[in-house]
């Protein structure tokens, strides 16, 4: 699942970042208002993870934004402050949950996972396409119902092909989504992990899903109707 965690306290985020990504996570993070509220608007999350107290724009003024603008991805505040009205404020704007610091990262995944669950449905969590079927919480894959074992970083680069199927990703687009920082677009990391999971996906007859597009990158092939 795609994060967006903003928060300005570095130390607070590198901890929750590492704890986020050792779970699977693919986490975007920038510490200010101003910044994530953009990326919230430019881009597609399962979660927005926002603290109140941000500089520029901070957590409620992201959140009153969005909820605004039509947007209902799922937001979990965090904050130091725990007083009702604060509480009472971000529910009222919009909020899906509300976290106080200090807080466990385990105790942040499992209202992430909550949250995923109340708001979206079990349904939406599975990807079915072709001969694959793919579950975003269990991290279970399956082809021609047969169960494949994939990395951490082959589930994810999977998952995010399966979320656009038809459309074609570039190398550099899946090296920002999946590794989650830049890398020289001339590293070979991508296709050797796409190398990969079509070897395993072939066993199962699966391998013809991801088709390359010579010069461009990558797409996952839409199901024949």
């Amino acid at each position: 699942m795609n994060i967006l965690y903003v928060e300005d306290e570095a130390k607070i985020a590198s901890f929750v970042c590492a704890g986020l990504k050792e779970q699977g996570f693919v986490v975007d993070y920038c510490d200010n208002g101003d910044e994530g509220y953009l990326r919230a608007m430019d881009n597609q999350y399962d979660v927005l993870v926002l603290d109140i107290m941000l500089p520029g724009k901070d957590g409620l003024a992201i959140l009153k934004s969005l909820r605004r603008s039509g947007r209902n991805v799922p937001v979990i505040l965090l904050t130091a402050r725990n007083e009702l009205d604060d509480r009472l404020e971000g529910l009222n704007l919009g909020a899906d949950d509300y976290l106080a610091k200090p807080f466990f990262v385990e105790e942040l995944i499992a209202r992430i996972h909550a949250v995923i669950r109340r708001v979206s449905g079990e349904r939406q969590n599975i990807l079915s396409l072709g001969p694959l079927k793919l579950d975003r919480i269990t991290r279970q894959v399956t082809c021609n119902q047969q169960s494949v074992e994939l990395t951490t970083r082959e589930f994810n680069l999977l998952e995010y092909l399966m979320r656009s199927p038809g459309r074609v990703l570039t190398r550099t687009q899946i090296l920002e989504h999946v590794w989650g920082y830049d890398f020289n677009p001339s590293t070979n990391l991508v296709d050797v992990c796409i190398q990969r999971i079509r070897k395993k996906l072939e066993r199962m007859d699966g391998g013809s899903c991801i088709e390359s597009v010579r010069g461009v990158g990558y797409c996952f092939r839409k199901p024949e109707v």
